[in-house]
């Protein structure tokens, strides 16, 4: 199983747009095969000092994926890759 954690914060517009294609992007592919976690910058100071000018942060099995922007195709395209390795 693959694992994408999402870091995001409150009131954050682009993490809104962040979970809303994360959410889709997953629900497209086979149950089972993503464990999606969300973790947030203001309950978590260690993720804080990393991440706080670049959130939203999209983590693929420990990995940078993407910040700030995050493009579904692309996101598509590591997550199925991810599946088969």
């Amino acid at each position: 199983m693959t694992a994408l954690t999402l870091i995001s914060k409150p009131d954050c517009h682009l993490c809104d747009v962040a979970r809303e294609i994360v959410d889709t992007v997953v629900a497209d592919l086979p149950e089972g095969q993503v464990d999606v976690e969300e973790l947030s910058i203001a309950d978590d100071a260690e993720l804080y000092a990393m991440w706080w000018e670049k959130i939203p942060v999209v983590l693929i099995d420990g990995d940078l994926h993407a910040h700030w922007r995050v493009s579904a195709d692309r996101l598509r395209t590591a997550l199925t890759e991810s599946a088969r390795a």
